[in-house]
């Protein structure tokens, strides 16, 4: 039997339950796709730029009612452990997706959103309608928005450029307990080859994620290798890693992860999160880019919806445009701030530079956070 929804999105994380919250809110028939059940870790920084506070808080969404830590303080070392620190302009807070991802799947449950809990196969376009198929059903809708993440076999599907090469790079993650660690900071710590971040979440323990380059990383047999030889000769992530201690029997990882540029409409589906663009974890905001984009589709859709005169194309035009004018600078200091920091001897002079005016410092943050939405 094919089940009809207004609006389909594959896949549950932060982009997607985003939308879903927004558009259920409107009133739209929603349903989302999304293979594991609430709640579950996922490799990510768990660190949120306030900017989307406000937002989240007219889609009745507080971070702060699930614990989430007030962060206020950043700082960034060198591979030799030169260390610069300062407060974050606008600031931050830390929640693990556990918690994160399920504080939004309950809210969306309650505005009557519909979860299926099984995986795409597939999705087609024809006569202005979108069929979407699984292993056991068949969906229609007027509108599928694409909000499954880094990598998926339908990036393969679709032929998208980025999912038919290689890419190079992995991502860990792991929590741990240690009692000295700060509330209110978030640091970035280089590595050779990589580079992690450290911060709080809600139940009090501190996420540990790490990007590393996949030529230093095959060096070694595993990750413990790999974090006693090459991420524990940071001063800091050596003391940090030799007093917490592992909550978790293996850490989480993620490979061969792409930054490379994406489309924001592929045949026809509004792409949001990392689906349409992936900014390096350095800049410690792509969970807030995520939701933003959210926001900005479900605006354009409702549009779409409300509106009899506003076409496809222009719903998709007006789409790309409008996350290209939000993000594009975004990612593209990213880029330029990831290629400093992958190499040793800028890396050093860039933050002793930096260290020297704090002023400087702040200004880059800002480069890679936006302002406050609504």
């Amino acid at each position: 039997m094919v089940k009809e929804h207004d609006i389909l999105i594959v896949g549950g994380g932060l982009a997607g339950l985003t939308a879903a919250i927004h558009l259920a809110l409107e009133g739209k028939h929603v349903g989302v796709f999304e293979m594991n059940t609430y709640p579950h870790h996922k490799v990510c920084g768990e660190y949120v730029s306030k900017e989307i506070l406000p937002y989240f808080n007219r889609l009745g969404l507080f971070p702060s009612s699930v614990g989430a830590i007030d962060i206020t303080q950043f700082q960034i070392s060198t591979h030799k452990g030169f260390l610069v620190e300062t407060e974050l302009p606008l600031g931050g807070f830390g929640i693990s997706r556990y918690a994160l991802d399920h504080l939004l799947y309950q809210r969306a449950k309650e505005l009557g959103v519909i979860f299926y809990f099984e995986k795409v196969n597939g999705t087609a376009f024809k006569n202005d309608v979108f069929t979407i198929t699984t292993t056991t059903n068949t969906y229609t809708s007027k509108i599928v928005v694409g909000a499954y993440g880094k990598r998926s076999v339908l990036d393969k599907n679709k032929e998208r450029e980025f999912s038919l090469k290689k890419n190079s790079w992995l991502a860990v993650k792991a929590h741990y307990q240690s009692p000295d660690f700060p509330n209110e900071l978030v640091g970035l710590h280089n590595f050779d080859g990589g580079y992690g971040g450290l911060s709080k979440t809600e139940s009090g323990v501190i996420n540990f994620c790490y990007l590393a380059h996949y030529e230093t990383f095959k060096k070694y047999k595993d990750i413990t290798a790999f974090n006693n030889e090459v991420v524990a000769k940071n001063p800091f992530l050596n003391s940090f890693l030799s007093s917490a201690k592992p909550l978790f029997n293996q850490p989480m990882t993620i490979a061969q992860i792409s930054f490379d540029k994406k489309d924001a409409v592929v045949d026809h589906m509004l792409m949001c999160g990392d689906t349409a663009g992936l900014i390096h974890p350095l800049c410690g905001n792509g969970m807030a880019m995520a939701i933003h984009s959210a926001k900005i589709a479900s605006e354009l859709v409702l549009r779409f919806f409300d509106d009899s005169n506003y076409e496809r194309h222009q719903l998709e035009g007006d789409y790309k445009k409008v996350w290209s004018n939000t993000f594009s600078k975004r990612l593209w200091f990213g880029r330029k701030l990831q290629r400093i920091l992958m190499n040793k001897s800028m890396v050093s002079m860039g933050i002793r530079t930096v260290g020297k005016s704090k002023t400087l410092l702040k200004y880059i943050i800002t480069k890679t956070h936006g302002e406050l939405i609504t």
